[in-house]
């Protein structure tokens, strides 16, 4: 299985038209026959006006294959694209490799945090599995989405994302969690792996799966 998490930056002004435009023609025009779609995003901290949304595909090989597939979809290739390109200023794309599949968080609506974390060369894989050794002490604060390491265009790169019930659930929990000896024991550990590191909050749209 492989993931791919893309991130298109709009236009300042153009969010409505997009959202309008996926719901009511790029979503239904797509659905998950051309890979399985995890979640999709607005962000609301971080860099604004921006799309995220997740895939998985069975292979890269079949994400390939998929992809070629679209193209053929004429309520795509000339319904959709045509009309979300002008809105656009660009696209950005990250091909993952999962060390925790999506977990969906269950009941009522949530704030999503993306954190990806640009690591020492060849890092990213040992790193991710060192967080996940510690999952036991950072889930007591706030369940973990998922967590990938990069395949494409970035191999340094550890990606994990969190679910918080709203802005001050998130800011307990990081409080929360600072003060933890095994959190710190991990921060110990992780933090010389580690080169820089981003954070963006999302919100789920009106048709994303993850709410």
């Amino acid at each position: 299985m492989i993931y791919e998490l893309r991130t298109y930056t709009l236009h300042p002004g153009t969010m409505p038209k997009y959202l309008e435009l996926a719901e009511k023609v790029g979503r239904p025009s797509r659905g998950d026959n051309y890979g399985l779609n995890h979640g999709y995003w607005t962000s609301e901290f971080g860099q604004l006006n921006q799309i995220w949304h997740l895939w998985s595909y069975p292979s890269a090989d079949e994400r390939a294959r998929l992809r070629a597939e679209l193209q053929k979809n004429e309520q795509w290739t000339k319904a959709y694209v045509p009309a979300i390109r002008p809105l656009l200023q660009r696209q950005d794309l990250r091909l993952l490799n999962a060390v925790v599949d999506p977990r969906p968080p269950g009941g009522g609506a949530h704030l999503y945090e993306v954190r990806i974390y640009r690591t020492q060369v060849g890092m990213a894989q040992p790193w991710a599995e060192l967080i996940k050794s510690y999952l036991p002490v950072r889930e007591k604060y706030s369940p973990l989405v998922g967590l990938w390491y990069g395949e494409f265009p970035q191999p340094n790169e550890a990606v994990h994302l969190w679910a918080y019930t709203d802005l001050n659930a998130r800011m307990a929990a990081r409080a929360a969690v600072g003060k933890d000896p095994g959190w710190q024991e991990f921060i110990g550990k992780s933090s010389p792996q580690l080169v820089e590191m981003q954070s963006v909050l999302l919100i789920p749209t009106s048709y994303s799966p993850m709410k």
